[in-house]
């Protein structure tokens, strides 16, 4: 994402999902990706999840990714589900635009 909070996807992850090898979240407990309910102590696994994704150098692909394959759980790419669903309705009519 750029600064503004605009999608910016230059290049599509890999088909072969290497970019998951430089995943900072590689070794991460699955459970601090996908919190259990909507609890203060969820909420603060989702804030540490979050965090983790920021710092990561393959951010960028592994949104891509969770919007290609419509991943409706979890943390991916550094947004949560409801995230990821507006994100997605505005990356779907963008690639529309551009086909043409």
């Amino acid at each position: 994402m750029t600064s503004s909070g605009q999608l910016r996807f230059l290049v599509p992850p890999d088909k072969d999902g290497t970019w998951r090898e430089s995943a900072k979240c590689r070794f991460a407990k699955p459970e601090m990706f996908f919190p259990a309910g909507d609890s203060d102590a969820d909420d603060q696994t989702v804030k540490q999840a979050k965090a983790l994704c920021r710092t990561c150098p393959v951010r960028e692909d592994c949104l891509l990714f969770a919007l290609e394959t419509k991943q409706v759980d979890g943390i991916w790419g550094g947004t949560t589900e409801d995230e990821r669903r507006r994100l997605r309705r505005a990356w779907v009519t963008a690639r529309r635009l551009r086909a043409g």
